[in-house]
């Protein structure tokens, strides 16, 4: 199987800011301040995923980004207010869009990620609401991720497609009413995160969720899927969301390889 080479590929992490990287990927005494100047030099996007928890302030995202050569490109995470509360969030989308102003400046917000909880299952108010969502961020791309699969129907694709929002294709654990590892696009940019297999610790959250080292075999099954997709989109993200002691950096680079990119 060949590579459509017009088709951008970008291989990234979901973060990079962890001290459990250190020897790892980073150097033993690297400095947090001197990740992301470290990340760069092996990655060209990355998925930042710390405004989940809170909304920083703009000077916040203004050094990280000024940190980013001019090929780097960055894709934001929302709130959990978005995707979790999902009322009363119109002070925070306020402050959300303050706070990405600095990646808009300077050329480098490729998107934006609503990662929904699995409590949040299929529905014709919940596809509404999507839509709102990205009425919201406009002008910028929405990739909006499921974790049931209640929501992998052909109502939910032609609906994404018909508003320009992408869908995030995932890989996770084989566990019932988890999504399977279906890569598919409804945008011309396809997004891919991978979470690891971790069935034990899946439904018990934290860290440990995401504990997992992707093996060869696995890889070529995900490559396989990316070559096919480069014939259908323009643009596609690979993002390793298996962040436990470096294995997302570690699997990421693995995966770049197998591309050849």
């Amino acid at each position: 199987m060949e590579l459509n080479n017009t088709c951008d590929i970008r291989i990234g992490t979901s973060g990079y800011s962890f001290a459990d990287w250190k020897d790892n990927f980073y150097p033993l005494n690297i400095d947090k301040g001197k990740m992301l100047d470290h990340y760069v030099q092996y990655f060209e996007t990355v998925e930042i995923n710390s405004t989940y928890y809170r909304i920083p302030h703009p000077a916040v995202m203004h050094n990280i980004v000024k940190k980013a050569p001019n090929n780097f490109d960055f894709i934001i995470k929302v709130p959990q207010s978005f995707t979790h509360r999902r009322v009363d969030i119109d002070k925070d989308i306020h402050d959300f869009n303050l706070s990405i102003q600095p990646f808009i400046d300077q050329g480098k917000l490729s998107g934006l990620l609503a990662q929904f909880p699995y409590s949040f299952k299929f529905s014709q108010n919940g596809l509404e609401y999507i839509s709102i969502l990205k009425q919201a961020m406009a002008p910028h791309p929405l990739f909006v991720e499921f974790r049931h699969n209640g929501w992998v129907n052909r109502k939910m694709y032609n609906h994404l497609k018909k508003d320009n929002i992408g869908y995030v294709a995932v890989d996770e654990p084989d566990l019932n009413g988890l999504l399977k590892p279906d890569a598919f696009a409804t945008t011309d940019t396809a997004y891919i995160r991978l979470h690891g297999r971790n069935s034990e610790q899946w439904w018990n959250g934290g860290d440990l969720r995401y504990n997992y080292n992707y093996s060869e075999t696995e890889l070529v099954d995900w490559r396989d899927k990316t070559f096919k997709l480069t014939t259908k989109v323009k643009k596609i993200f690979v993002f390793f969301n298996n962040c436990h002691h470096g294995q997302a950096a570690k699997n990421a680079l693995f995966f770049k390889d197998m591309l050849q990119l």
